[in-house]
């Protein structure tokens, strides 16, 4: 394979539910100066992007629509995901589209189109069929947009705030405190539940405080069960991140949850956020932390 002289080639693969809105994600990606190519099958994808890069030519970021269109779809596309890991001058992203089962039902009703798995049947039949077709390709997402609440104008400010700022997407950390008794946060890639840890809730004079405070921090990080806690979090995350990197994938979120989100998971959270910013870009957030204070205003 030719190694070509053109500069490294940005590539986006949109994909998902059909009536997820990927003609709107095309048309955003257009406008952001990506070559778009609408329904391009799967096998042909390893000799477009040789051909992209020996042309010679100044494109260096491609958005690429593949879907149920094309019948031989899923296996080849994942086959062809496979050989371009190996490429060190492609940087694929996988774009996935989803949406609840009864909106996508609805865009039907609204379109008066037929599922392209269903064409003589009902549209739920399809989306169910479709679903389980695209579960293996969802996993393999770095980004999952659900469109089921999103106007056609928000996913697309969605997509231009993803992918206008700059060429390659910075990998970043997200570590969210929060409160089991408030819910899982949606958006999290891993859970850490440290319920387990003593709790300066029943400690009078530091329950109105919260885990930024350096009593209430220090009370947290002092046990024994912490600190092993943590040295096995931290070696856990020190070997996963790398690889959540090398695969693609723009952020990570990490959630630390205790009880009420005030005083373990924020003190662990900042603990976390501080020792890995020295090697990532890292944000933290207290979900729950102020949730408290709210309720007794």
């Amino acid at each position: 394979m030719s190694t070509g002289s053109t500069n490294d080639i940005q590539m986006v693969i949109i994909t998902g539910m059909s009536g997820a809105g990927k003609t709107v994600a095309i048309q955003s990606f257009e406008d952001l100066g990506f070559f778009c190519v609408d329904n391009l099958p799967p096998t042909l994808l390893p000799k477009f992007l040789e051909l992209m890069k020996e042309s010679g030519n100044k494109i260096n970021k491609i958005a690429l629509v593949m879907d149920l269109r094309s019948r031989d779809f899923f296996d080849k596309l994942l086959a062809a995901l496979d050989d371009l890991s190996e490429w060190s001058w492609v940087t694929p992203q996988i774009l996935f589209l989803d949406a609840r089962d009864s909106t996508l039902v609805a865009r039907y009703k609204e379109t008066r189109r037929t599922h392209p798995l269903a064409p003589n049947g009902l549209p739920l039949e399809g989306i169910r069929l479709e679903r389980a077709i695209l579960e293996e390709l969802k996993g393999r997402a770095q980004i999952i947009y659900d469109t089921s609440d999103l106007k056609p104008r928000e996913l697309r400010e969605k997509i231009l705030k993803q992918f206008s700022s700059h060429t390659h997407q910075t990998f970043t950390v997200h570590i969210v405190s929060f409160g089991f008794k408030y819910g899982l946060p949606i958006d999290a890639d891993l859970v850490f539940d440290v319920r387990f840890l003593p709790n300066p809730h029943y400690i009078e004079h530091m329950r109105p405080k919260t885990g930024k405070d350096e009593e209430v921090s220090s009370y947290v990080l002092k046990w024994n069960e912490t600190q092993k806690f943590l040295e096995k979090t931290v070696d856990l995350l020190t070997f996963m991140l790398p690889h959540y990197k090398r695969e693609g994938k723009s952020q990570l979120v990490i959630a630390i949850g205790c009880t009420g989100g005030q005083h373990r998971s924020v003190a662990l959270a900042e603990y976390l956020a501080q020792h890995f910013s020295a090697d990532y870009k890292t944000h933290v957030s207290h979900r729950d932390m102020e949730r408290r204070k709210e309720k007794h205003l």
